[in-house]
């Protein structure tokens, strides 16, 4: 499907009324004060902040904290920011919040967030990773299964690349429908993926050993889908 189409249905089906788009829909997930709506699943204390109404993660320990409910059909709006060289971070979406126990991170489809060095630290017998890492990939993880758009192995690659690097903020649109999602990178759709095995739970915001800043954390939710328990993450 082609992705203002997409979208346009997206945002149609969230005003069956026909009316313009409501911008009251919008609810912010993130109060520039403190974490209400959030519970840390795996992490330290201190390991997330409220400074200057950004919402900070030290990056340490691995793990994650997620939202306070579930989530199946939305629209996320999130903007990001690393400010150290090749900083790893994301989002998990339609999660079930259960970290494994090695790894101390969960299932759900990952919006990765890295910061644009990160191929160039990750050098490996000569061989640099690809740029595709670090321009908004989408893939399934904890036995979460997605078919590509643009195929990466089982990942998404970004088909053009849109990240700015540390110290300039990033902005994603998350469009997350009855298995599809897809992702807008600083104004522009460019990755997706289809049929996800899991398409309603939680969102949880990674801490993979960098700080990150975020910000502007908003979510419109659209209309129910037919999701049968299996393609649904247990509540917590």
């Amino acid at each position: 499907m082609d992705r203002r189409l997409f979208l346009a249905q997206a945002l149609a089906a969230a005003t069956a009324t026909g009316e313009t788009p409501d911008p009251h829909r919008w609810v912010s997930l993130f109060n520039g004060k403190n974490l209400d709506g959030w519970i840390n699943v795996n992490t330290d204390p201190d390991t997330w902040f409220v400074k200057k109404g950004e919402l900070i993660c030290k990056g340490l320990p691995i793990g994650v904290m997620r939202s306070a409910r579930m989530y199946e059909n939305f629209i996320l709006h999130i903007e990001w920011m690393h400010t150290e060289p090749g900083g790893n971070s994301g989002v998990f979406v339609w999660s079930a919040a259960r970290p494994d126990a090695k790894s101390r991170l969960p299932d759900g489809v990952e919006v990765q967030m890295l910061e644009l060095d990160w191929p160039k630290l990750h050098i490996k017998d000569g061989v640099e990773p690809p740029v595709a890492y670090v321009h908004g990939e989408l893939f399934g993880v904890g036995g979460v299964k997605t078919v590509p758009d643009n195929p990466r192995n089982t990942r998404s690659k970004s088909i053009e690349n849109r990240c700015l690097p540390r110290n300039q903020w990033n902005l994603y649109d998350v469009v997350c429908v009855d298995g599809t999602i897809k992702l807008s990178v600083n104004g522009k759709f460019v990755n997706g993926i289809a049929k996800s095995t899991q398409k309603k739970g939680y969102l949880c915001l990674e801490s993979e050993g960098a700080k990150i800043h975020f910000r502007n954390i908003r979510i419109m939710e659209l209309p129910l889908g037919v999701t049968s328990a299996e393609q649904s993450a247990a509540p917590l």
